[in-house]
């Protein structure tokens, strides 16, 4: 065996063990962002048995309250105060103005149609989805905009992280990763163990029933817009530290996150988790290992075969027929 072919075999093949940890490490960060917009599609459609497909433009709003809270403390590079009380105000900025959002949307655009036939909240969703996304052209323009995220306290966000040999986990993906993981725990935790969240429940099981009990179906119900938006518009802030902000990029998220929701079972809060995490692996695979222009056509052909072989996703149950 010649010396140099056995090293350039082992140098590849350790390259190729490093492309594949790096594309987990992806999958995981992109899959925590999807699994907080298929939360709010599970949550939404487990009480009122609605899509709200205006739920990715909230997310593209909370992406945008994240950048105008940073531009006010100076951006990225010169902020007035730590960068770091910055982040935690993004977030927190978002996720206050998405809740407001959310229940301007369930107030106007679906509790005058809870009652009749479903194709017309299912119009007003779409219509809703369509005047957010048009209004912030109107108001920001078309132009893409960013965080600046590699200027962010001096580099260190890229720079800094968890090296082990030839894998860098950066700073930034770790702080996606555990601010969406311990989001998840908490509305786990707020929807299992919480007066609130057996409200919820038992508004999901059977909204009439829950009535009759007692339970307040108005205010579960604008609770779970809240909780579903505020989760969207801290997504929206984590998935733009990596990326552009503009005001389209709510359609496609919206569509990935709803696709999510399916896989991992809609209804379901653990469903929309394992969803979103199953998404984002499909999605960074097939940009990898294939092609980035075919990660759409992956994904919505999951999407359309779960729709015809098992509805109701992985983790989901059947819907029960009332006779």
């Amino acid at each position: 065996m010649v010396p140099g072919c056995s090293a350039a075999r082992d140098h590849t093949f350790l390259l190729l063990v490093d492309q594949f940890i790096q594309t987990i490490v992806d999958s995981v960060t992109l899959g925590s962002v999807y699994a907080l917009i298929a939360l709010g599609y599970s949550m939404v459609y487990g009480i009122l048995k609605l899509l709200p497909f205006a739920h990715g433009d909230v997310f593209m709003v909370g992406s945008f309250i994240g950048l105008g809270v940073l531009k006010a403390f100076g951006g990225a590079a010169n902020p007035t105060i730590s960068i770091w009380l910055v982040l935690v105000l993004m977030a927190l900025a978002a996720m206050a103005g998405c809740a407001v959002l959310g229940v301007a949307v369930e107030r106007f655009a679906y509790r005058p149609l809870r009652n009749a036939p479903r194709i017309a909240p299912l119009i007003s969703a779409l219509g809703t989805s369509f005047f957010i996304a048009y209004s912030m052209q109107l108001l920001f323009g078309a132009n893409h905009r960013t965080y600046d995220t590699f200027t962010m306290a001096g580099g260190k966000l890229f720079l800094s992280g968890i090296t082990w040999g030839p894998l860098h986990v950066s700073l930034v993906r770790i702080i996606v990763v555990v601010v969406a993981v311990v989001m998840m725990v908490v509305l786990w935790l707020l929807v299992s163990r919480t007066r609130m969240g057996k409200a919820m429940r038992a508004t999901s099981f059977d909204r009439e029933a829950a009535m009759m009990m007692g339970v307040d179906v108005d205010k579960v119900i604008v609770f779970t817009f809240v909780l579903g938006s505020a989760l969207a518009g801290i997504g929206g802030v984590l998935f733009s530290l990596r990326t552009d902000v503009y005001s389209q990029m709510g359609f496609l998220a919206g569509l990935s996150g709803f696709t999510a929701a399916v896989i991992g079972g809609i209804g379901s809060v653990p469903g929309a988790m394992l969803g979103g995490y199953l998404l984002g692996l499909v999605e960074t695979v097939t940009q990898t290992y294939i092609s980035t222009g075919w990660s759409n056509l992956f994904i919505f052909s999951i999407l359309v075969a779960f729709m015809l072989i098992r509805p109701s996703g992985i983790l989901g149950k059947a819907e029960i027929k009332k006779v």
